[in-house]
């Protein structure tokens, strides 16, 4: 009943199961998380799963990133990058003036804190006040709970400072 050769049908089997799932896990990570990232992208992940970055160090990052002039950083940033960047927010904030899980974000550069009519923001994003210039735009970006403790928003945020002064400059290019 079992011989040799339903031993070997029986691993065959599982490692094509194996490879099936592997074959998967590839494709859901290209098509999730673009093709451009490779192996190197941990940081670019980092934003759908917390607390990854946080153990391998993210905190020497955040002291180099006060050192840096941002708005120097902006004025150089591509706003091509910052499009693609702006892909992780895509699921949630629409740049068309309507409103999603999040508020829409044309035209945010600029515009008053929790402004956007018609949006139930948290208690937290109400009561900062003022309006998104680009720094104030960094720093929520980098840290958004950190930032606005009590927001809903549950992005993780962005580690890399050239990634978010490419995002503020893209934005700033789609008006309101």
């Amino acid at each position: 009943m079992f011989d040799t050769m339903t031993g070997v049908k029986v691993v065959a089997g599982l490692c094509g199961a194996l490879l099936v799932f592997l074959l998967v896990n590839w494709a859901g990570n290209a098509i999730y998380f673009g093709s451009e990232h490779g192996h190197e992208g941990a940081e670019e992940h980092a934003a759908f799963m917390p607390g990854l970055m946080e153990a391998e160090g993210g905190a020497e990052e955040e002291g180099a990133a006060g050192a840096v002039d941002f708005a120097a950083l902006v004025a150089e940033a591509d706003p091509a990058k910052g499009e693609k960047t702006f892909s992780k927010c895509k699921a949630c904030h629409k740049l068309d003036g309507t409103n999603a899980t999040g508020p829409h974000l044309d035209g945010v550069v600029g515009r008053p804190v929790a402004s956007v009519e018609g949006f139930n923001y948290s208690q937290a994003l109400r009561d900062l006040g003022g309006e998104w210039t680009p720094e104030r735009l960094n720093a929520f970006l980098e840290n958004p709970k950190g930032y606005a403790k009590g927001t809903k928003m549950g992005f993780a945020g962005l580690k890399k400072v050239e990634d978010r002064a490419a995002i503020v400059k893209f934005l700033e290019t789609v008006g309101g």
